[in-house]
């Protein structure tokens, strides 16, 4: 029985090396295949990170546009505010005027 027990252990000791060479073959196809979709994912990430710094400046020089352009609204308002101001006063002295011109006619 010890005899079948040791034949046996050796039988499968053979099959795992004749399907390891198969499997090596195999192993090298996958291999590989595997190299060449981490070389696609090697430059995914490159564009995706080319990309994101392309992203990131756009979203700097919008910023800073915006902020050049907020700050020319805030002096666009400003200026609509001092004229309605002044129209205000404008309107006010002809009001003044007309009625000193009506006085007159009278």
């Amino acid at each position: 029985m010890a005899e079948t027990l040791l034949d046996s252990l050796a039988a499968t000791d053979a099959e795992p090396q004749a399907a390891g060479q198969q499997a090596l073959t195999v192993s090298a196809d996958d291999f590989s295949a595997l190299e060449e979709r981490v070389l696609r994912a090697v430059a995914l990430v490159k564009r995706e990170k080319q990309m994101r710094i392309a992203a990131e400046e756009r979203s700097t020089l919008a910023e800073a546009l915006f902020d050049e352009q907020s700050q020319r609204l805030e002096k666009t308002e400003g200026e609509v505010a001092a004229l309605k101001a002044e129209r205000d006063t404008v309107r006010q002295r002809v009001d003044r005027l007309l009625s000193q011109l009506d006085a007159l006619e009278l």
